[in-house]
C-alpha cells in the first residue's frame, strides 16, 4: 500500500489526498470530505444511511439478551419453587 502522501484525490486527480474515507476505503482532499461524528468521511458516505450489518448485528444481540433474560428468570422461579414444595406441610399448620 502507498502512502498517503503519495495518494491523490478520487474526485479531483491534481490534488494531493488528505484524509481516507473510513467508510469506503477511498482517499479525498479536503474538499472533499466533511466531519461526522468526531471522523472526516466523504459526502456520500454522510449521506448514506446506516449501513444494514449494524443493525443485524444490534437486533440479534437485543433478541439474545432478551432470550438470556427469559431463560434466567425462568431458572429463578422454577428453583424457587422447588424451594418451596420441599417445605413440610406441618410448616404452615396454624
Amino acid at each position: 500500500m502507498t502512502p498517503l502522501v503519495e495518494q491523490r484525490c478520487v474526485n479531483h486527480p491534481s490534488r494531493e489526498a488528505v484524509v481516507r474515507c473510513p467508510g469506503c476505503r477511498r482517499f479525498f482532499c479536503r474538499e472533499c470530505v466533511t466531519e461526522h461524528a468526531g471522523r472526516l468521511i466523504c459526502a456520500s458516505c454522510a449521506a448514506a444511511p446506516l449501513s444494514q450489518p449494524r443493525a443485524r448485528s444490534s437486533t440479534f444481540a437485543w433478541l439474545l439478551g432478551a432470550a438470556a433474560g427469559f431463560v434466567l428468570a425462568w431458572l429463578a422461579f422454577y428453583y424457587l419453587g422447588l424451594a418451596l414444595a420441599r417445605i413440610p406441610s406441618d410448616f404452615f399448620a396454624v
